[in-house]
């Protein structure tokens, strides 16, 4: 039985991808999934976009070839803007069946500072969410 057809990975391009990531080749390898990774660019200018921009699409082109070699069905979404508001409109635009994300485990005060967007999320989507904390948190 297949679970999930569509899953929406969100990549920061850090060192917390490779700990979602294991988890989601898992799952779209039982599943036979589409895996879709979404990168949302925060920025505070355009020339700070466009770097920004450049790294992810290096970044998230690297992800797609290591799933691809794998046989996973993988595509490649950048926006621009606020994580939380990007990933809830993305998550609206298309079905998804699961949202996968690492956490980076700020602890309480942290997340009281910046905010979580895992939470966020948790609480905006009807979407099941996997929330995996990075191994080098």
């Amino acid at each position: 039985m297949q679970v999930y057809k569509k899953i929406l990975v969100t990549i920061d391009c850090s060192s917390a991808d490779e700990t979602i990531l294991k988890h989601v080749i898992a799952l779209a390898l039982q599943n036979r999934a589409a895996v879709y990774l979404l990168h949302v660019v925060h920025s505070h200018t355009l020339d700070q976009n466009r770097v920004l921009r450049k790294n992810s699409e290096a970044c998230l082109s690297a992800h797609q070839d290591a799933l691809r070699n794998q046989g996973i069905e993988t595509n490649i979404i950048i926006r621009s803007g606020e994580p939380e508001v990007e990933i809830l409109a993305e998550i609206d635009k298309e079905d998804y069946d699961l949202i996968a994300m690492a956490t980076h485990g700020h602890g309480f005060l942290g997340d009281l500072l910046f905010g979580s967007v895992s939470d966020k999320l948790k609480h905006r989507t009807q979407v099941p969410l996997l929330l995996i904390k990075s191994e080098t948190s």
